[in-house]
C-alpha cells in the first residue's frame, strides 16, 4: 500500500517538520532532486515556473539540471517568489540559466516541467496561468511537480489543467491526484520521500502486493463448503438481465467461492433457470412484475449463505423496503446492497444500519450515494473525503463509492482503488462488481479487505476488456469474462514478489 494523506494534512506536516528541522531549503531541495531522478532527461527541457514553493522546486531543478550538464530554460510567469523560491531562483541567475518571460515567443520543448501551481491551489484560474497552462500542453513530454497545475488537490476537480505524461508527488500522494477527473489529465504517478511524516489520518492506496495473504494455494483436501456459498437477491420482469449478468458470466463462481445462488422472483424464474449452468436457483413468491415479502421463501433461499448481495434489477416499493429490513435485522452474514437496494434503503431509517445483525457493505455510485446521503453529487464530488467519512463514522457499514478512482471507507480509514477504465462507464459494470464482492465474501472474513480486492479486479477487469475492445465498444460482460485473466495476473505479480 501507498500512503494518501489530504492537502491540509501535508501542509501541516510540513510545518511541524520544518519549525522542528528547520531545514526548508533542505526540503526543496529534495523535492527537485526527486523529480531529477525520476525522469529520462534529453533534448530541449523548460521548466514553467509560478509562484511560491511550488515555482521553488522548478528552480531548484533547473539549477540540478545545470550541475549534471543539462541545459534548460526557466519561463517564468511572474516574479512573485517565495523565500526558499527566492534563495533557488537567485543560484540560476548565478549559474547563468536561461530565464524567459512567459510571453516572449517560445520553442516547443522535448520536456516541459509543470511548476506553476502546488497542491493550495482552488478555485478559478487567473488568466496568465489559463495561457500557461495551455502552452505547456503543447510539448511533447510533460512533468507536473507535486501536482498537475489547475487539479485541485483534494477532489481532483479542474476547469482547465496540465495534461502530465508524468506527475511526481512530493513528501505523499494526494486524494486530488485519483479523484474524479484526475485520470484524465495524469498519465502516470511516482511519489517522492522527503522525509515528512504525517500528523494526522493517513489513506492508503491499493496494489497488487496487498493481496498475496487472499491468493495463496488452496489445499488439495478442500471441497466448495471451505469457500462458501453465496447468493444475489434482485430482479424483476422489468430488469432480469442484471441478475442473470452477475451469474451468467459466473461472476461470483470466477472470484473463488464454492456455490453461488440466484434468488429471484417467480415471474422471471424460468428465464434465469434456462440459462444458468454452474449456479443453483430459487424463486420467491411475486406478482407479475416484482418478488413480494414471503418470510418462509426468503428464509429458505438465504439459509447457509456466507454473504448476500440484494438489489440488482429491483425498482422501489414498500415489498422490497420489508426485504431490507427483514435482512438487515435477521441475516448474520454479509449483506451487500447495492443499485436499486441502495435506492430502496435511501427511502428508509438510516438508523437500521446500526442495528443489523449482519455485516453491511454498501456500493453506491455518486447518484445513489447523493440519494443516501441528502447531499448534492456537486458537494459530494467537491468534498468526497469528508461526505465520505462522515457517513461511515456515522452508520456501521462498509462503503464502496464507485468512481474512475473508487474510494473503500470504514469508520475512519479509507482506501483508494485506482483501477478501471473510461469503458466501464456502460450497464451492468456495477453489477458485474456486486458479483465479484458476493463471491470473495464466500471465503474472505474481513469485509473491508474483500471490498477493496474486488473493487481492484473489477477495475483491473474492465482495463483488460479496453485493451481488448476499446472504450467503446466494450460492455460489462466483457469485464465479466476478464475476471480470471485478472486474478491470475495479481497471483503472478504476488509470487514474484516473494
Amino acid at each position: 500500500m501507498k500512503n494518501i494523506i489530504t492537502v491540509s494534512n501535508m501542509r501541516e506536516s510540513e510545518s511541524i517538520h520544518i519549525n522542528m528541522n528547520k531545514d526548508s531549503l533542505e526540503l526543496m531541495y529534495k523535492a527537485a532532486l526527486g523529480v531529477f531522478n525520476n525522469v529520462d532527461w534529453h533534448g530541449k527541457i523548460g521548466i514553467f515556473c509560478g509562484s511560491g514553493n511550488n515555482a521553488g522546486d522548478g528552480y531548484a531543478l533547473a539549477s540540478i539540471l545545470y550541475d549534471h550538464s543539462y541545459k534548460c530554460d526557466i519561463i517564468q510567469i511572474n516574479s512573485n517568489y517565495s523565500k526558499d523560491g527566492k534563495y533557488y531562483y537567485d543560484l540560476c541567475v548565478k549559474k547563468g540559466i536561461n530565464i524567459i518571460d512567459i510571453n516572449d515567443n517560445l520553442i516547443n520543448y522535448d520536456i516541459a516541467v509543470d511548476a506553476l501551481l502546488g497542491t493550495g491551489f482552488h478555485g478559478e484560474l487567473k488568466e496568465e496561468y489559463n495561457k500557461a497552462i495551455n502552452t505547456i500542453n503543447k510539448n511533447k513530454y510533460i512533468v507536473s511537480i507535486d501536482i498537475n497545475s489547475g487539479l485541485n488537490g483534494d477532489n481532483g476537480i479542474a476547469t482547465n489543467a496540465v495534461k502530465s505524461d508524468l506527475t511526481v508527488s512530493i513528501g505523499y500522494l494526494k486524494p486530488g491526484l485519483f479523484l474524479n477527473m484526475a485520470k484524465d489529465y495524469i498519465t502516470e504517478i511516482k511519489n517522492v520521500d522527503i522525509g515528512i511524516q504525517a500528523t494526522n489520518n493517513i489513506y492508503k492506496l491499493i496494489e497488487d502486493t496487498d493481496f498475496k495473504e487472499v491468493f495463496k494455494s488452496r489445499p488439495n483436501f478442500s471441497n466448495k463448503g471451505n469457500y462458501g456459498y453465496v447468493g444475489l437477491l434482485g430482479g424483476s420482469s422489468n430488469y432480469p438481465g442484471a441478475i442473470r449478468l452477475a451469474h451468467l458470466g459466473q461472476v461470483a463462481l470466477y472470484s473463488g467461492c464454492g456455490v453461488s445462488r440466484i434468488i429471484v422472483p417467480e415471474c422471471i424464474y424460468s428465464l434465469i433457470f434456462n440459462n444458468v449452468l454452474e449456479a443453483t436457483v430459487f424463486k420467491i413468491p411475486s406478482n407479475e412484475d416484482t418478488m413480494l415479502f414471503d418470510i418462509e421463501a426468503l428464509n429458505k433461499a438465504i439459509s447457509g449463505l456466507k454473504s448476500l448481495g440484494v438489489g440488482i434489477g429491483w425498482s422501489i416499493n414498500d415489498d422490497y423496503k420489508k426485504i431490507i429490513e427483514y435482512l438487515l435485522l435477521n441475516y448474520s452474514n454479509f449483506l451487500v446492497i447495492d443499485a436499486d437496494g441502495i435506492n430502496v434503503l435511501s427511502k428508509m431509517d438510516l438508523g437500521l444500519l446500526n442495528k443489523a445483525s449482519c455485516k453491511i457493505v454498501l456500493t453506491p455510485h455518486l447518484k445513489e450515494f447523493s440519494r443516501l446521503t441528502g447531499y448534492s453529487i456537486d458537494y459530494i464530488v467537491e468534498n468526497t473525503i469528508d461526505v465520505v467519512l462522515e457517513f461511515t463514522r456515522k452508520y456501521n457499514v462498509t462503503l464502496l463509492l464507485k468512481g474512475p478512482t473508487s474510494l473503500i471507507a470504514k469508520g475512519n480509514n479509507i482506501y483508494f482503488v485506482n483501477r478501471g477504465c473510461s469503458g466501464m462507464a456502460t450497464a451492468g459494470s456495477g453489477d458485474v462488481l456486486t458479483g465479484i464482492l458476493v463471491g470473495m465474501l464466500g471465503y474472505i472474513d474481513d469485509e473491508f479487505l474483500a471490498t477493496s480486492l474486488a473493487s481492484y479486479i473489477n477495475g483491473y477487469a474492465g482495463e483488460l476488456a479496453m485493451e481488448e475492445y476499446s472504450d467503446i465498444s466494450m460492455t460489462s460482460s466483457d469485464t465479466a469474462s476478464m475476471i480470471k485473466k485478472a486474478i491470475k495476473n495479481i497471483i503472478v505479480s504476488v509470487s514474484s514478489q516473494k
